[in-house]
């Protein structure tokens, strides 16, 4: 494909994460962008802050004159779209070039040296550590989430070296040409699409038959690459570290040297992991660890992943993306590490009706490790419901006491009933519309 040749781009399901930062590529690279998406939102006001056009009601007749013309139109479209989606089947009918997210993706950074972070959880935050440790390098990092040292989940560079979050959801991540990778975890999820979870895992072998330079994984994968792991033997070991003031202290050592205090400002052993394999992945590229630990230290998280939306003493409110039952235990193991003697409350949005189905069990014991626990109900994004998979299914199966469906416009008021210092607010749904008003309630109740 030439994309020189193209001068419009028209994005269906254009407010998504991913989508969203292609979008914004194509815009500050001389394209004329529009695009659709079901409903207003934070991501597509800055979209359109930029000057793409977005409309929120799906019919051909509002699909952009320049749009019409085949010859310099490229179609991007999300998986999540349905199919009798009118838009969609319009472009597809009427001959147009029509591509996923994961092949334009694919497009735009085969040309590129590559580095692709892979992984069912911990993608989005390595490969935006990742992006923020190569940007001196001048790469151009696509994100899944929103950087908080640049707001935003593209970083932009040059053309020469691509950082992408591969997400393995309809095997997206197949599409792409890395010539590093790394693989941070292999736990069960999308099983709607994949069904079984060995297909997941064949799909992750055929990822790693891609990388043409070197594969890093975290130890005890089973795919063979260099390996990472913090406080036990591997190619990149991370060891001696110190817990300071908001940060961790720690010193690597690598397949050929050793670098000693390190910082890494976010919390959880699981992000000292992500940070470990960005540090992997920067090394093998040629990066010295010396700039490796300058750019480390000024690393400042990413949106929604242990975001403190309030830190105070008397009160904490943290927003976390966390959707499936490994990211919950793991925000739960950093709320105890950083705040051990405190009253934690979760406040939990499900995410997709087939997830909480084959997850049930999981999930409870997961929230079941909170002191207390509000359940909203489940966010069904691209699923229709399924005959008793609901929240209450899952509240029955906590076994801790204190808990409670509540629904959104009441959340705010539940939240500040709660007696509880450390409140958490998970999921990947539009709990995180909701952060901002229980923020407001609570600081005006901690008001003094």
């Amino acid at each position: 494909m030439n994309l020189k040749a193209i001068h419009n781009v028209y994005f269906i399901g254009i407010g998504g994460i991913g989508m969203s930062a292609i979008a914004r590529y194509f815009s500050v690279n001389g394209k004329q962008v529009f695009g659709y998406d079901k409903t207003p939102s934070p991501i597509t006001q800055k979209l359109e802050r930029i000057g793409v056009k977005i409309h929120f009601d799906d019919a051909v007749k509002n699909i952009a004159l320049p749009c019409l013309d085949k010859e310099s139109t490229l179609v991007v479209y999300t998986p999540a779209v349905p199919k009798e989606h009118q838009e969609l089947n319009y472009f597809k009918n009427n001959g147009f070039e029509v591509l996923k997210r994961a092949e334009i993706l694919g497009e735009i950074t085969k040309n590129t040296f590559c580095l692709a972070v892979a992984g069912t959880h911990g993608k989005t935050t390595t490969s935006s550590i990742l992006g923020h440790i190569m940007q001196p390098e001048k790469a151009t990092s696509f994100l899944g989430g929103f950087a908080e040292n640049y707001n935003s989940n593209l970083i932009l560079g040059e053309d020469k070296i691509s950082v992408v979050e591969a997400d393995e959801f309809d095997r997206s991540f197949l599409k792409l040409s890395p010539n590093i990778a790394c693989v941070t975890s292999m736990d069960a999820d999308h099983l709607d699409i994949y069904g079984e979870n060995e297909m997941l895992q064949q799909s992750f072998r055929d990822f790693a038959n891609k990388v043409s330079d070197t594969l890093i994984i975290a130890k005890g994968l089973p795919l063979k690459g260099l390996t990472y792991a913090v406080n036990e033997s591997a190619d990149y070991k991370a060891f001696n570290v110190r817990v300071g003031t908001g940060k961790y202290v720690f010193d690597v050592q690598t397949p050929t040297s050793v670098i000693k205090n390190i910082e890494f400002h976010l919390p959880g052993k699981h992000n000292m992991m992500n940070a470990l394999a960005a540090i992997a992945m920067a090394n093998v590229y040629g990066l010295s660890l010396i700039k490796i630990k300058e750019q480390l230290k000024t690393f400042k998280g990413v949106q929604r992943r242990f975001s403190y939306k309030i830190k105070r003493e008397d009160i904490v409110l943290i927003d976390d993306y966390a959707h499936h039952p490994t990211e919950i235990n793991a925000v739960e193991h950093s709320v105890r590490e950083m705040y051990p003697n405190e009253k934690v409350l979760a406040v939990f949005q499900p995410h997709l009706y087939s997830r909480t189905k084959d997850f049930i069990n999981d999930f409870a014991v997961a929230l079941s490790k909170f002191d207390e626990v509000l359940l909203l109900d489940i966010y069904p994004a691209r699923e229709l419901p399924i005959t008793g998979v609901t929240s209450s299914w899952l509240l029955n199966k906590l076994t801790i006491n204190n808990k409670k469906l509540v629904v959104k416009d009441k959340l705010g008021e539940e939240v500040l009933k709660s007696d509880a210092k450390i409140i958490t607010m998970l999921g990947a749904g539009d709990i995180g519309l909701l952060v901002d008003e229980v923020k407001s309630k609570l600081e005006k109740k901690y008001a003094n």
